[in-house]
């Protein structure tokens, strides 16, 4: 049995939504509180408070705030959850410190379990879900397994979204006895030890000039959205406006957001596609090890490498190999485009615009990224 997360698009009523909306609001208010008192607690000299304890102040917060009553009860559990992560990646890893959240945030979501078949698939196009009931749900493929637990979520563009987390079977694919190297790039997004490239294509170009358009106009309208809420200030109105009771502003705020979403909407499928390629026709695959991280301060190329999407490339690579039987080898990059694939001589490193290279000491013509691809294959993990 595997997990399987599967996004559907769902259509709430008016009266479900504000349900949804009520939910995000206890979910932040919960999280808000609890990570309040863990820095006061750390402030005053006290101990971290782990993830069983938080559940006890769940429980005291509803006999303090009954509104919290309303609230699925256990989306509040994984609030307390998800804070305990992000202390043990504080503690650990060094991520970074847990932030309050804001209802001024475009994305919002809360999570909930799936108890006592309180989330089931009634058929083809409607879900029953905890506090919610029956509401409608369009996906590309249905929801086939036991679930786990489900996640709604509300996109910047405000679009419902309900990722339902199924174990599932997942049948392995057929063994092809096939082993490829692949070497990532600005140029190609992907070039393989077989000579096939896939080429980059920029999304975010082919829309550039539509985003433009609404991104000059939101700033425009953000600017005299701020001069009119400091007027109020200043002459002391009682009930001062804020961003949101701007229609124009909000509407250029959706379309920026509408295109930025189609962009990443073209790219994922654009990988999902080359990824599930890759699985179907290879049993190992072996990848650079790339920090794209540090590759991203080179200020010329940033805007490139962002969007080739090459950690999302791995991740996909990932967890489909592990879905359908298959192997992925991750190897150190150094020096990959240096050696020879067919004598191994190391001819130093060449600039990016050195795209063929002879070797000097056997004399094949080498394209710089197939052989990079072919020296990630013959590389040892």
């Amino acid at each position: 049995m595997t997990l399987k997360a599967i996004k559907t698009r769902i259509y709430p009523t008016p009266m479900q939504q504000e349900k949804i909306i009520a939910n995000f609001g206890y979910c932040r208010f919960v999280w808000n509180h609890l990570l309040d008192m863990q820095k006061q607690r750390y402030a005053n000299g006290g101990s971290y408070v782990n993830e069983f304890g938080m559940n006890y102040i769940i429980k005291c917060l509803k006999k303090e705030y009954p509104f919290l009553k309303a609230a699925e009860s256990t989306s509040l559990l994984h609030v307390s959850r998800d804070l305990h992560h992000a202390y043990q990646k504080l503690f650990k890893e060094h991520r970074g410190f847990p932030r309050f959240k804001s209802r001024k945030y475009p994305k919002q979501s809360y999570q909930c379990n799936a108890v006592s078949h309180n989330i089931q698939v009634i058929d083809q196009h409607h879900l029953k879900l905890p506090k919610l009931g029956r509401l409608r749900f369009r996906a590309g493929r249905q929801p086939v397994g036991k679930i786990k637990n489900v996640t709604i979520r509300l996109s910047a563009t405000g679009k419902f979204y309900a990722i339902i987390l199924v174990d599932t079977d997942i049948k392995t694919l057929n063994s092809t006895s096939k082993a490829i190297g692949i070497d990532v790039g600005v140029a190609d997004l992907m070039i393989t030890s077989d000579g096939i490239k896939y080429p980059t294509v920029r999304f975010d170009k082919r829309l550039s000039q539509r985003k433009r358009y609404w991104e000059k106009r939101l700033a425009r309208r953000r600017h005299q959205a701020q001069a009119a809420i400091a007027w109020d200030h200043h002459n002391k109105v009682i009930e001062p406006r804020e961003l949101i009771d701007f229609k124009n502003y909000q509407k250029a705020r959706h379309m920026v957001a509408k295109y930025n979403e189609k962009i990443a909407n073209q790219r994922d499928n654009y990988l999902h596609n080359a990824t599930k390629e890759l699985v179907k026709h290879y049993d190992v695959i072996k990848i650079e090890d790339l920090k794209a991280k540090n590759l991203m301060k080179n200020h010329k190329l940033a805007r490139a490498i962002a969007n080739q999407s090459w950690r999302k490339l791995r991740v996909m690579l990932e967890y489909k190999c592990a879905w359908y039987g298959k192997q992925l080898v991750t190897v150190n990059p150094r020096k990959t485009s240096q050696l020879c694939s067919n004598c191994g001589y190391d001819d130093g490193k060449h600039t990016l615009d050195i795209r063929r290279w002879r070797c000097p000491n056997c004399g094949i013509n080498h394209d710089r990224d197939i052989n990079a691809a072919t020296n990630i294959l013959q590389a040892t993990a």
